[in-house]
């Protein structure tokens, strides 16, 4: 038992309660510090990282020793919260051996209670063969951003109606494969509920609706520490974008008049 007495069972629980679930990604202690101070369920260790922390373009460049660091450092900080990791592209595609060894060192070395990986039905044997090693997996469909390249871009998936039967088909798939959880992503909000109502697990949203049994948003965009991207999915809740600043421009000038440090923050 985690905080707030999260397990993989606890997410059919929530479901079936009608619960819903709240997740963050978060990469680091001092984020993660903050977060299990507060009433989220779930944290995220997303492969985002190499986007809001190394300014990549995209997911694709992201290793699975930066996947460890990150989730190490994120476990540290909130050590009783059920920590997500993702899996980052090709970590997973090439062989279920490849996929069991990265997967296996999230998990011991990131210290993650599971893993998440992006596909659908192609991935069912990678999914149950990490079932059977004992390490939970949660799933993702819809805009899954290792797969940028074909898309095109972050568009939204699953608009006609033979996309939206396939997305359900995987769906079912990986669910029968053993997934606890799925991530939508970029869905319309009619087919996400769909989806949702379709499984017995729980469907974790971003930018997919109301319907989902959860959601997911990036820690950062929900403190608004880029004032540039401003995804229509994404609800901030801070503006921390503006706020940083100002207190560190106060501090220099304080620094340039001699204000700081004063006696209160001086050593005799």
């Amino acid at each position: 038992m985690t905080r707030k007495g999260m397990t993989v069972q606890a997410f059919r629980e929530m479901k079936s309660a009608g619960e819903k679930i709240s997740m963050v990604t978060c990469y680091d202690f001092s984020m993660a510090r903050l977060v299990a101070r507060s009433s989220v369920d779930v944290i995220l260790v997303g492969d985002s990282s190499g986007m809001i922390h190394a300014g990549y373009d995209n997911t694709l460049p992201v290793t699975v020793d930066e996947m460890i660091y990150h989730s190490r450092s994120v476990k540290r900080g909130a050590p009783d919260s059920f920590i997500i990791t993702d899996l980052p592209f090709l970590s997973y595609h090439v062989s279920k051996e490849d996929a069991i060894k990265n997967a296996g060192k999230l998990v011991k070395e990131g210290q993650a209670n599971s893993v998440k990986l992006e596909g659908g039905a192609y991935f069912c044997d990678i999914i149950s063969h990490l079932q059977a090693c004992s390490i939970p997996v949660c799933g993702h469909l819809g805009m899954t951003p290792q797969s940028i390249n074909s898309f095109g871009g972050f568009r939204i998936q699953g608009r006609t109606e033979t996309d939206a039967s396939r997305m359900i088909d995987d769906a079912k798939r990986i669910e029968d494969a053993g997934v606890f959880a799925l991530v939508l992503e970029l869905v319309p909000e009619e087919l996400a509920a769909r989806i949702t109502e379709a499984l017995e697990i729980p469907t974790i949203g971003i930018g997919a609706g109301v319907h989902c049994d959860g959601q997911v948003l990036v820690l950062n965009d929900i403190l608004g520490m880029d004032d540039s991207f401003k995804p229509k999915m994404v609800k901030r809740y801070a503006e921390l974008c503006t706020l940083i600043p100002e207190a560190l421009s106060s501090y220099s000038r304080d620094v340039k008049s001699s204000a700081f440090p004063d006696a209160e923050h001086s050593f005799k």
